[in-house]
């Protein structure tokens, strides 16, 4: 018996994309009883990906190595988003974690045992908000897994009147301008069998292209900003505005990188002191007394980031400064915080709420 099967999507009008009985797409590198499809050969499974053609959607999946195509009707999904807000107020519970890179697996054990999501991978947090802190591509081989559970998991939550919050970072920034250094070896047979370099399944004529240029890059929800990277003196010098430094980072993904004037455009965004890569407040020389400035500034009482890698979710400064990326990246091991009534935990792989003090 096969250990995974590809699930077969069905488009719902007007809602985008569910799944066939509850679940959702499984696509893995591994055939039956646990010996491993490696990328080194043509015989593995992703996908789908779809590309948006005038009045048509083309649906391309790759199961066994070989790319199944389906044309649909342009109404099958939905096809335009609007850029989400950044401010969220009255929020009584949250989840976050970061840098997933590609472990489906371990994403999966870890929402399930912490009640975000059921048995069947649906939405279980009621109204709560799951912010994920950026990093959903490379290094693992099953991205493209991840994204859907999202995508599916942010209509099912808005019903519930709960949200995902999809943050974007440092590496969805690579792999949408075409910096595909830290690919899973998956996806370089995936772009030979699509015959399209791997960043432009991900372009502004793909859904998920549209839907990841949707997202911010920090999102403040009561009084808790959450960033990838983090927020630098040095950034806000010249002063802070949430809303604005969004829509820069959005606009960077409609030009082109390579454009002489990018860099003079963008460079300070994207740029050590820059929201996706700052990694400062790891730093010995960081005090509390620089955090307390920021916070100040942001106007916020706390701040979430992932990106530098911890061995669990971890409090610094007195429940100030959050780290929530617990190395899931690794495949062996990860941790969610969570945030109910202003109360903070750590929540285990198992399943066990630890409070931070």
């Amino acid at each position: 018996m096969t250990k995974y099967v590809l699930l077969k999507f069905i488009i719902i009008s007007g809602l985008g994309l569910f799944f066939q009985g509850n679940s959702f797409v499984k696509t893995n590198v591994f055939s039956d009883y646990g010996n491993p499809k490696t990328a080194d050969t043509l015989d593995f499974d992703d996908g789908p990906y779809l590309f948006i053609y005038n009045d048509s959607l083309v649906k391309k999946t790759i199961i066994n190595g070989k790319v199944e195509t389906k044309v649909l009707q342009p109404e099958a999904a939905k096809t335009e988003f609007a850029p989400e807000n950044s401010t969220f107020t009255n929020v009584t519970k949250i989840a976050t974690l970061s840098d997933i890179h590609g472990q489906y697996d371990l994403l999966i054990t870890l929402l399930k045992n912490n009640k975000i999501i059921d048995e069947n991978l649906n939405w279980a947090f009621g109204n709560g908000h799951f912010v994920i802190v950026g990093d959903i591509f490379d290094r693992g081989s099953e991205v493209t897994e991840v994204l859907w559970l999202v995508y599916n998991l942010e209509q099912q939550a808005l019903k519930s009147g709960g949200k995902v919050h999809y943050i974007l970072g440092n590496h969805e920034y690579m792999v949408l301008q075409n910096d595909l250094r830290y690919i899973h070896k998956k996806y370089w047979q995936t772009s030979k069998a699509l015959q399209t370099n791997y960043d432009e399944l991900f372009n502004t004529e793909t859904l998920l292209g549209r839907w990841l240029r949707s997202k911010p890059t920090m999102v403040k929800i009561n009084d808790i900003l959450f960033v990838h990277g983090g927020i630098s003196e040095e950034f806000i010098a010249q002063g802070f505005n949430l809303e604005a430094t969004n829509e820069i980072m959005r606009k960077s993904l409609y030009m082109d990188k390579r454009d002489m004037q990018w860099d003079s455009i963008y460079g300070g965004y994207f740029d050590s002191n820059g929201p996706i890569w700052y990694r400062g407040y790891f730093s010995e020389d960081f005090k509390k007394a620089c955090l307390n400035k920021l916070l100040r500034k942001l106007d916020v009482k706390h701040i979430v980031v992932g990106h530098t890698s911890q061995t669990q979710v971890k409090s610094l400064f007195n429940n100030k400064l959050f780290a929530v990326d617990s190395s899931i990246k690794n495949g062996s091991y990860g941790e969610i915080l969570i945030v109910e009534n202003k109360t903070y935990y750590r929540g285990t792989l198992e399943g066990e709420k630890i409070q931070l003090d």
